[in-house]
């Protein structure tokens, strides 16, 4: 029976590149110079950290510039209150991966709303979709991009 699963994936090196490269464009560009602001990356958490929302705002647009360059969509980005202190602003940029359940719940009904001919199952973070014809899966595959998810969604493991 043909299947695939559907996943909210990024890769991690990548996105570890694309940190990198905002590191260094806001160390060399001059409207940065002297305020000691970087991206400092720990597992799937950027954080943004500068002297004013204002420079907070740039370096986000420089992120998800680099970011884009990369191949990562930023749709898998998830922007934190930013953070103020007497002299420092903060930002945290959280990276999501992996479908959450209620969101899962959600692709289900949907699938099931739509009476496509296949079985879906959640399988932790991640959507197996299963029928007996490749035209219902396709089906499937268009009907999902047409949702409205927050998430990217990449659809793999295709089996016959």
């Amino acid at each position: 029976m043909p299947s695939f699963d559907v996943v909210s994936d990024f890769d991690a090196h990548e996105a570890a590149n694309g940190v990198d490269q905002a590191n260094r464009e806001v160390n060399t560009r001059f409207d940065f110079k002297g305020t000691g602001s970087k991206f400092e990356l720990d597992g799937q958490v950027i954080q943004l950290t500068s002297q004013s929302d204002f420079q907070l705002k740039q370096m986000l647009d420089i992120l998800h510039q680099k970011l884009t360059k990369r191949g990562i969509d930023i749709g898998c980005l998830d922007a934190q209150e930013p953070e103020f202190s007497v002299n420092e602003a903060r930002q945290k940029i959280i990276m999501r991966k992996g479908i959450e359940s209620d969101l899962a719940r959600k692709l289900v009904k949907l699938i099931k709303a739509s009476k496509l001919k296949v079985q879906t199952a959640i399988q932790g973070d991640k959507l197996r979709i299963s029928g007996k014809k490749r035209d219902d899966l396709q089906a499937a595959i268009a009907l999902l991009k047409d949702a409205d998810v927050d998430l990217p969604l990449q659809y793999e493991n295709f089996r016959d």
